[in-house]
């Protein structure tokens, strides 16, 4: 793991990659599968929640002093309602469970070991917190979509070698603009679940 650092921030502290962190989710999501029309001026509102919340992770890669990448987690009651419901349905302990809000890394960074990274960090502090289950939930497209890149890989194998596996009984949907939308609309969701 060269050519990096990773910096791990909590609480009140994460307001301070808040822009990085805005501007990584802008330009990383507008790829596929998210195809994500996001605003920095959004981004900033939906991430100040992060720095309300004292058992909040953000984790942080730079090199030469510039954010390349970043992952989020937070307690699940903590989460937006969507995310909490699914779980509730099912019957799940949503105190136990530590959601990984999102992970953005830019194309030149990947394949480095920065997401395996992400993901122990993450994983070691809802441990340190007494979190007994990891979580984040992915888009489902189809197979078909127009926009889908020739020889995408889904992220699917890179999850199931974290130890996370997709958890049927958890589905939810969330609505954005896509990129070729002119107005927005629901996307599928679906879980990944790990015992920690």
């Amino acid at each position: 793991m060269s050519g990096f650092a990773l910096e791990t921030l909590a609480g009140t502290a994460c307001a301070a990659v808040a822009d990085d962190l805005a501007r990584l989710r802008v330009e990383v999501f507008r790829d596929w599968p998210y195809l994500y029309e996001g605003s920095l001026d959004y981004e900033r509102k939906y991430l100040a929640k992060y720095a309300g919340i004292a058992q909040s992770t953000v984790v942080v890669a730079r090199a030469g002093g510039r954010a390349v990448g970043a992952s989020t987690a937070l307690p699940l009651a903590a989460a937006e309602p969507e995310l909490q419901a699914p779980f509730r349905a099912a019957g799940r302990d949503v105190a136990a469970v530590y959601y990984y809000g999102e992970s953005v890394l830019l194309p030149e960074w990947r394949g480095r070991g920065i997401g395996v990274a992400f993901f122990a960090a993450r994983e070691a502090r809802a441990r340190e917190l007494g979190f007994s289950v990891g979580a984040f939930c992915a888009v489902v497209r189809p197979d078909n979509h127009p926009l889908r890149p020739a020889g995408y890989v889904p992220l699917d194998a890179f999850w199931t070698k974290r130890g996370y596996a997709r958890d049927p009984g958890l589905a939810a949907s969330f609505t954005w603009r896509d990129v070729d939308e002119d107005a927005a609309t629901a996307k599928p969701m679906v879980f990944w679940t790990k015992r920690l």
